[in-house]
């Protein structure tokens, strides 16, 4: 098993297990700088449930990824990182379609998931 990788895919998972804590303790303070609003019982659990349960989830795989337990490894850091480029994506496509933004939180966030992800599939 190599260290590196396997830094690399637990400080990744501990960036989603804080994203995903936060998202659960503080849910409209973490949709803020997206100027979503969190007023209601069912925005704060939708924001709870995407950010705050996914985010531990994801956490977990990868917690179980870095330890390669089950030999799940390739298998959770390929999803992980897929996902995470998709969502960088997601942002990429939506900044050409949309008007222009500021560097945070869009452009910022469309970093840390590019580069997280990339790093995550180097991992495999």
């Amino acid at each position: 098993m190599n260290t590196v990788a396997s830094l690399t895919i637990a400080v990744i998972g501990v960036f989603f297990l804080a994203m995903g804590t936060y998202a659960l303790v503080t849910p409209g303070a973490l949709a803020a700088p997206f100027h979503l609003a969190a007023k209601t019982p069912e925005s704060r659990s939708e924001i709870r449930a995407v950010y705050g349960g996914f985010g531990i989830a994801m956490a977990t795989v990868l917690g179980a990824a870095a330890l390669d337990i089950g030999d799940i490894r390739t298998g959770a850091v390929t999803t992980v990182g897929l996902a995470l480029i998709g969502m960088a994506g997601g942002r990429l496509i939506s900044r050409l379609l949309d008007t222009p933004v500021r560097f945070y939180p869009i452009w910022f966030y469309f970093g840390v998931e590019l580069v997280a992800g990339t790093a995550l599939l180097v991992c495999v």
